[in-house]
Order: C-alpha cells, then structure tokens, then sequence
C-alpha cells in the first residue's frame, strides 16, 4: 500500500492511497484458499475444485469483499501512522469509470483511493490558576423560607362557607362560557370550576373583575386574551365569559404543622421546611453554577485561539440555525422582529458554531488529560432520566434505541462529561465568592455585562419562547384555551 499526501493546508489534508493489483491478488488467493474447502460445486469432490474455477465463480465477489476491507481498516491504521485524529470521518473517494472497476475486481489494475479529512488542531496547556472568575451566592433568607413553605402549604388550606362578596382570597365557585364576536370558542367553558381570588389562576385581569361578585350571580366579565397567548387564534382576542356564581367561600386559617404537612406527604412541619430550603438552594445554587460556568467558558474563549475544523463548525451551525429558525416560527417572530436581518444572524450565528466547537475541543483535552471520565453509572443514570420523560409505552422502544446506537448514547455522555470538565475546572482556577441579593443574581446578564456569545444572538426569539412555554406549561385548561392556568401555590406543591 502507497500512501501519499496531496494536500496539507491548515487542518485539511488529502491522502491518496494505491494498493498494487499484486497486493490485491495475493489477499484474493488467500480467501479463495480458504474457501476451497467449504465450497461444494457440482462435479468436483470437496477440497478438490481447481483454483482456477475457484476464481472463474468467487473472483469477482471475493474481491469486492478485499476491496471493502481495506477501505474500512486503513484508514485507522493510515491516521495512525501519520499520528493524526481526524475531527470527522474521512470522506472516501475512488474511481466511478464501471470499466476501471471492472478491472480492479478482475484483478488487473490497481486499487486506488483517496481520503479528505480534517485533523484535530494541537491544543496548547494553559495554566488555569491564572483564570479568574467571581462566583455570585445569594444566602436564602428564613423569611423566603417561609413565605415558600406557606405557598406550598397553601395547597392544604381549607374553605369555609360564605354569604356575601367575594374578595381576593375568597374561592368562587362558578360556571362560565367564553365567547368572541359573540361565538363560544373551544376550550372556552367548565362548570364548577373553583378560583381563588389573586392567585392569577386566569388570563390578566379576569379575576379583578370577580370580586364583588356573590352566591347566585350571574354576569358577564369581558377581557383580552395577551398577545404572547399560546393558542394564537385567540391572542389579542377579547373575550366575554358568561358568568353564574355557585358559591363563594374565606379561607380558613392557615397553620403550618405536622397535620399540614402529612396532607402533602411528609412527616412533619421539621421535614417540610427542610425539602422547601433544599428546593430554594439548588435552584438559586443552579443559577450560580450557571453564571459561573459562563464566566469560565468566556475565559477559556479568550485564552484559546485556534482554527477549528470546519466540517464540526458547520454541523454545529447547522443544528444551530435550524433550532433558531423554529423557535422563531414558534413565536411567531422574524428576524425583522429581533432587529437584525438573517444575512447578520448567519454571521452571528457562525461566531457562536466556531466558539462552541473550539470551546468543546478545550474541554475534551482538558479533560483527557487531567483523566476525567463519565461512568457506566452515571451514564445509565443519565439514560434512564432520559426514558422517563417520554410515554411509558414508547419506554422499552426508546431503551433500544439508545442501546444500538453508540452515538445517540454518546450524545447522553457528552453533557455529563462537560459537567465533570467544568467541575475540574472550577477546583483548580481562582474563584471568588461573591455574596450578592436576590435581584442581583437573578439578573440578566445582558443587564450586567453584555451579551456573551453564548446569549446574544435571537434574545428577543428566546424570550417570546421562554414566555411562551411557561405559558404552555401551566395547566391542561389554558392547553385547551380556556382562561385558567394552574394556581401559584398548586404549583409549588407539585
């Protein structure tokens, strides 16, 4: 086998291999021999067929297999003796005259090939003790602690009777018929449906306008739906729901105790306080890691400046771009919309595939080198999560999937390994812990510092998104295009 370089230009390289017809025939003869003896051909005794007739029935089939399996164990071997690590597999290219190979599988030419590819650029060692990165904390205050643990126990709190007006806080119980333009709309109707008053259970204004209202009542409260509703046939609307009160009833008064806490499953008041705390912690604590792990990848984009392989960059742009481009039509925006025009957002969104891709190049070596690594646990774990967020009847389907593909399953390890990277890093470079309010952690980092790459780009697309999924998210009868969505403090216990 000859293998010689035609191309060597940045990251790209071009090799072209010839394997001698020679080479060939000695590997064909040596499968036809190892054949001779499993073949059975009418009119010849086993063992006993003639090579020559051996090569006039197998030759052709024979071959194709050799040909095949140098294409598929060389070019491992090649990159190995060129000591390279391509970021891609390398594109294969050889002859498409049918003559030409006709006559590679006769055995009378030779067999050539060539592989495009790209390396893997050196990556340099930095020494990251001289990273710097200060990392927000916000200390959760007792008094936050039990303003949650009331939200969630608030789920617990029983009604009493009550004749007169409602006020915000009272349950109302009633029926109602939404209509626009004077036609009932679909999702638009319950009966005995309970609201409690200022817990925004329903579009804006709608609850406002049920206060006053009493046993027996019936009337008609018009609102407008947002221009952000999820069912768009419906945002901006204005609406007139028909109103008939079945009951109104005050809120009890509410204890939080041992009785409270064992309606919501938990042993006691002790135990309650103790999961809401843990609660508040690990989603300011994810908040922190967030902005701190932002910090370091800036750093690191500063500190790394390399090509990056192309092929990886544009299939990240690629997958980039396409989520862009559905987030936009799911909110029902356009680039005009998020002030740009789509030539600048390609631009942008190129910036953003080249730093991701150099960024995960410096993770993988970092973290390959200081030997960090995902185990099977972790990464059935992973996996497992995984399967639960889907039907539990696509469960076992989904379990396959993952277990047939390595690189579906790849993609699974991939975060996790990011997150132990990262982890690493945050053990060896300077961190300052930076005592910091609530507001102040929980500010965007536009506000704070300007866009970095990871964020700019769409900000008002990625809004409108996040605003509408939390809209989607709260509650079956807001799916429907009713006026509710699921209480505050409902949710909070869940």
């Amino acid at each position: 086998m000859q293998v010689t370089e035609t191309l060597n230009n940045g990251l790209k390289r071009q090799i072209k291999v010839t394997v001698p017809a020679k080479d060939l025939e000695a590997k064909l003869m040596e499968r036809l021999s190892a054949a001779k003896d499993k073949v059975r051909i009418n009119g010849f005794r086993p063992g006993k067929v003639p090579m020559q007739h051996m090569r006039k029935m197998y030759g052709k089939s024979f071959m194709a297999e050799v040909v095949n399996e140098i294409l598929s164990n060389s070019t491992r071997s090649i990159l190995d003796d060129r000591g390279e690590k391509a970021a891609m597999q390398p594109e294969v290219s050889m002859t498409e005259d049918e003559k030409e190979a006709e006559n590679i599988l006769a055995g009378n030419a030779d067999f050539e090939f060539s592989l495009d590819y790209e390396v893997l650029p050196p990556i340099e060692e930095k020494d990251f003790s001289k990273i710097k990165i200060s990392r927000l904390v916000y200390d959760v205050p007792e008094s936050e602690v039990d303003e949650q643990v009331e939200r969630v126990a608030d789920s617990a709190r029983t009604y009493e009777p009550k004749k007169g007006k409602a006020e915000m806080g009272d349950r109302v119980t009633f029926d109602y018929l939404g209509k626009i333009d004077g036609e009932p709309f679909e999702g638009g109707a319950a009966d005995d449906s309970d609201l409690v008053l200022g817990s925004n259970q329903f579009i804006p204004g709608f609850e406002e306008k049920m206060v006053g209202v009493k046993e027996g009542d019936e009337t008609t409260i018009s609102v407008t739906f947002p221009e952000q509703y999820p069912a768009t046939h419906l945002a901006g609307k204005e609406a007139a729901f028909d109103i008939k009160v079945k009951a109104v009833a005050k809120p009890g008064k509410l204890e939080i105790n041992d009785d409270v806490a064992k309606q919501l499953g938990l042993e006691s008041a002790e135990k309650l306080r103790e999961i809401v705390r843990g609660q508040i912690e690990s989603q300011y604590g994810g908040v922190t890691r967030q902005k701190a792990k932002r910090q370091l990848l800036d750093a690191l984009d500063a500190e790394y400046k390399f090509e990056a392989p192309s092929k990886l960059v544009e299939a990240e742009f690629n997958n980039i771009w396409a989520q862009v481009n559905a987030d936009l039509a799911q909110a029902g925006r356009t680039f005009e919309d998020e002030e740009t025009t789509e030539t600048e957002a390609r631009a942008e969104y190129q910036r953003l595939a080249e730093r991701r891709v150099r960024l995960g190049l410096v993770l993988a070596d970092i973290g390959d080198k200081a030997g960090v690594q995902v185990t099977d646990e972790e990464l059935q774990r992973a996996l497992f999560e995984q399967i639960r967020r889907v039907p539990q009847s696509q469960q076992q389907q989904v379990y396959e999937f993952y277990r047939e593909n390595p690189q579906a399953l790849a993609n699974i390890r991939a975060p996790l390994f990011e997150e132990k990277v990262v982890d690493h890093l945050l053990g060896v470079i300077s961190v300052d812990d930076q005592k910091v309010t609530k507001e102040a952690l929980l500010a965007d980092d536009d506000e704070e510092t300007g866009a970095t790459e990871e964020r700019k780009p769409a900000k008002k697309a990625a809004k409108a998104k996040a605003e509408k999924a939390d809209d989607a998210g709260e509650g079956e009868a807001k799916k429907k295009a009713a006026p509710k969505k699921k209480a505050a403090a409902k949710d909070d216990a869940e």
